[in-house]
């Protein structure tokens, strides 16, 4: 297949790149300034801002599968992920899949966790910008074949995937071990096998 992994400088994105690449398809790293991997492992990144709908139209056309895992902290996350999910979406992508944040799923039907009374107010303004990116995915046209991955609601291990993961609907499910490796691993096999379409997917192990 041929890939396009926006916020390919980032954690996730470093792991979806480079498994992408083991299982031998043909993957084009995005970053927003490539001048800062040019000495390191992503030399063959090109560079292009995800909310800006020329770019990534010219990005993800001839593309198989789209890959989301950019994030900007320098602005408010509602303003990023608004416009980044605008811009995927007016590209008509034949796949697009995106990273999600476990706190914007439900601890119990119409409850997200970043509801919940005792949830950090200093957190909450992020994890509405995923929820913004999921508003706009939903309006997308029904030919925008989408789909947004969730992973626990806990920081993330910088490990290497671990085995089996499992998938779920919009609760938050068991499960409270999981790493950038079991993400991508994840994120990459909906790319090549769609199982889920137009949904938010709580994935855990």
């Amino acid at each position: 297949m041929r890939i396009v992994v926006f916020g390919a400088g980032g954690r996730a994105g470093r792991r979806v790149v480079a498994l992408a690449v083991e299982r031998g398809h043909e993957v084009t790293p995005v970053v927003r300034d490539r001048t800062r991997y040019a000495a390191g492992d992503l030399v063959d990144a090109v560079e292009g801002d995800v909310t800006d709908a020329g770019r990534v139209q010219e990005l993800v056309a001839g593309q198989d599968a789209v890959i989301m895992t950019a994030v900007r902290l320098d602005v408010p996350a509602t303003e990023f992920y608004t416009a980044a999910a605008r811009a995927l979406v007016s590209a008509r992508p034949r796949r697009l899949v995106a990273v999600g944040i476990g706190t914007m799923l439900e601890v119990e039907p119409g409850i997200a966790v970043h509801d919940s009374p005792d949830f950090p107010a200093e957190h909450r303004a992020f994890s509405l910008g995923h929820v913004a990116q999921l508003d706009t995915f939903r309006a997308a046209p029904v030919d925008v074949d989408w789909v947004v991955l969730a992973p626990p609601p806990i920081v993330l291990a910088d490990e290497p995937a671990a085995g089996p993961y499992a998938t779920g609907g919009s609760l938050v499910l068991p499960g409270t071990t999981f790493s950038y490796g079991d993400l991508a691993a994840a994120l990459v096999d909906e790319a090549e096998k769609p199982r889920h379409h137009r949904a938010l997917v709580a994935i855990a192990r």
